[in-house]
């Protein structure tokens, strides 16, 4: 019969196989965290840069897509139509939450897709052996369009307005009220036209602010009446990007048409 510690209820011998790691038996090792399991291995901090910069990339290229495809747009000016307020070589971001779900205003400069034949048919493009990378950069709108298949100029007349040119003080008038035109180029006097047009529904009348030196509406009334139709904009140009020197909003200018009546 096992002979019992007086100060305990537990067998002696019990006690001392618990304690036997005491007398000099191995024991076994555990690491740091207390699984048992052998420490991972250092990571190579070269890939982990790596990683997390393929990782900035592919979020900033998702984002460019979503924000190309929903919000703005980028495009280059390739003519000096709307000299003063746009450059040649000037970058506009377009807001093309414009005409919809956001209306049109008289005033707004907006960028419209070349339906009408306006344009010259594009010449055909030469691939290089970076064309590609190019393309991909304008797809995902990190680079902006300057396929030159797009026309951007200032809206005059919304649908059922009546403009006209010009009144015994040479100025332009919609809805009977004549316009003091501030965003119109200041090195010339513009060239009077004559015209008088009721613009249809689904269309607008557009012109450039370098008034001797844009091919806009009044140029092209043998097609389509001059008008371009509101599914044909792609969208409201908001600021100016590039060069930074000349970063700035685009003004509608709302006092030059707050005279405006309604069409009709």
């Amino acid at each position: 019969m096992p002979e019992n510690d007086p100060g305990t209820s537990e067998p002696r011998q019990a006690a001392a196989r618990q304690g036997r790691h005491a007398l000099g038996e191995p024991v076994p090792a555990v690491s740091a965290g207390g699984n048992g399991k052998e420490p991972a291995p250092p990571r190579n901090p070269f890939l982990l840069w790596l990683k997390e910069i393929a990782t900035v990339v592919v979020i900033a290229v998702v984002l460019s897509f979503l924000i190309k495809t929903f919000l703005f747009r980028a495009f280059y000016i390739p003519s000096e139509s709307m000299v003063s307020t746009l450059d040649v070589n000037d970058r506009i971001f377009v807001n093309l939450l414009v005409p919809e779900p956001f209306a049109l205003e008289r005033g707004d400069v907006v960028v419209f897709r070349d339906t009408k034949g306006w344009l010259p048919p594009a010449p055909q493009k030469v691939d290089g052996p970076f064309t590609w990378v190019e393309d991909g950069l304008t797809f995902v709108g990190l680079l902006p369009d300057n396929s030159e298949q797009h026309l951007v100029k200032r809206v005059i007349g919304l649908p059922g307005d009546h403009v006209a040119c010009c009144n015994a003080d040479g100025k332009i008038t919609v809805n009977g009220a004549p316009l003091d035109e501030k965003y119109v180029n200041p090195a010339e006097v513009p060239l009077v036209r004559d015209f008088d047009v009721v613009v249809p529904a689904g269309k607008v009348w557009v012109m450039g602010d370098n008034r001797n030196h844009s091919a806009d509406s009044r140029a092209h009334m043998d097609s389509n009446g001059g008008f371009v139709d509101l599914a044909d904009v792609e969208g409201k140009a908001a600021v100016i990007a590039w060069p930074l020197n000349r970063w700035a909003g685009l003004d509608n200018y709302p006092d030059v048409f707050k005279s405006v009546p309604p069409e009709g």
